[in-house]
């Protein structure tokens, strides 16, 4: 109605979550799947040649089945991004504001500070992706709760300088160049968005029922989507709650927040919910949870056909970045401390 933003003033505003259906259906596909490698949370995975790559804190590691992780290269500060040109150099993006290529510091302009995914075009194009201006990556919760709207998009052509494409972005968390275009996951309004070079929006898929993280590609032409934790009542009505957020912010250790979490159900002294309290010692998996388990299968339009959860009682939760190879797909599961396999040819999709 045109008079609902004026009487929600007044009434308040109702909070509504999108119900987890269709293509979200619940199922127990991330909690069923094998574990390929153990790994303290592993965040961005790359295949690289016949290997594939994971970082892990201030580490990347070499994956392989039946074998311990195996250190590729250290850096001084966490990796937070991975990707690797058409030319195979590595690239990678650290918390401290750094940008390798080839092992080289890239020169960057001031405003980059926050990288948190790079991608890049068939053309040898370099997008990267700006989460905030205020905060650091390991500081995404302070950037939601503070409802902050300052990532940016940025590209960088063969041989040439980053250029802004796109300001006023909350938090971008994953790219897949499209053509000439680039497809952003912006978390903190749960939508998929299309950028052109121009810096012209589209949105290409809206009211995601968690916040969305990094991309990849698919062999169908399609992509896979992370969330890596679902949005719930409790959290979307703290966001309204200017006063109580501030409060929050300043008199609680962030850990404690009322605020979506890569791992749950670990201190007695995390924000509960009822339906979330372990009842008669059984955590019921549709229960409120801070963190979850969530990939989604897009088709080439870029659209939900299926996805594989892991649910409120699961433990693979936090899930910030696929990759397919072979006719696998392989889930890193920041929460979980794993890096699980599943088989795209029998797994029943």
């Amino acid at each position: 109605m045109i008079l609902d933003p004026i009487l929600d003033v007044f009434r308040g505003k109702a909070v509504t979550i999108p119900p987890l259906d269709g293509a979200f259906r619940p199922n127990t596909r991330l909690d069923d799947a094998p574990v390929f490698a153990e790994l303290t949370e592993p965040d961005n995975l790359l295949s690289s040649g016949d290997r594939l790559l994971a970082s892990s804190g201030n580490a990347i590691h070499a994956l392989a089945a039946g074998s311990e992780p195996v250190v590729v290269d250290t850096f001084q500060s966490p990796v937070t991004a991975l990707a690797l040109s058409p030319s195979g150099e590595l690239t990678v993006g650290l918390e401290s504001g750094t940008l390798l290529i080839a092992g080289r510091e890239v020169s960057l302009p001031a405003a980059i500070r926050c990288i948190t995914a790079l991608a890049y075009a068939d053309d040898g194009t370099l997008w990267l992706a700006n989460g905030s201006d205020r905060h650091a990556p390991s500081e995404w919760a302070a950037d939601l709760m503070k409802k902050g709207a300052s990532g940016s998009l940025w590209a960088r052509m063969q041989g040439g300088d980053f250029r802004k494409v796109a300001g006023d972005i909350a938090f971008p968390y994953g790219l897949h160049p499209v053509g000439g275009d680039v497809l952003v996951s912006e978390s903190w309004r749960h939508q998929l968005v299309r950028f052109n070079t121009a810096g012209h929006r589209t949105t290409v898929l809206a009211h995601l029922p968690g916040y969305p993280a990094r991309l990849s590609p698919a062999g169908d032409g399609g992509a896979w989507l992370t969330l890596f934790a679902p949005r719930n009542r409790l959290i979307e009505f703290v966001l309204q709650e200017t006063h109580y957020r501030q409060d929050m912010i300043e008199q609680v250790p962030p850990a404690f927040w009322i605020a979506p979490a890569l791992s749950s159900s670990r201190s007695f002294l995390e924000p509960l919910q009822c339906g979330g309290i372990r009842t008669m010692g059984i955590h019921k998996p549709w229960s409120p949870s801070r963190s979850y388990g969530l990939v989604v299968k897009l088709d080439q339009a870029m659209q939900p056909q299926f996805s594989l959860h892991s649910r409120a009682n699961g433990t693979r939760h936090g899930i910030c970045s696929v990759r397919e190879n072979d006719g696998q797909l392989f889930i890193a599961s920041k929460g979980g401390d794993c890096v699980l396999a599943v088989d795209l040819a029998s797994g029943g999709f």
